[in-house]
């Protein structure tokens, strides 16, 4: 087996595990991460909305 599947299940364990051992703390990251995304979106935008003017 190669390094990369043993890391691939070991990270998709931990996640399972973090999901159900506390969901709302894995629930305020995904929103965070979300949040995150939206942010850079919108400073995408913004930059090319800026450079078209």
């Amino acid at each position: 087996m190669n390094m990369k599947k043993i890391l691939t299940w070991a990270g998709i364990a931990f996640l399972l595990f973090f999901l159900i051992s506390s969901p709302a703390q894995a629930s305020d990251v995904v929103n965070g991460l979300l949040g995150s995304l939206r942010q850079a979106a919108e400073a995408v935008i913004t930059f090319m909305q800026n450079l078209f003017q």
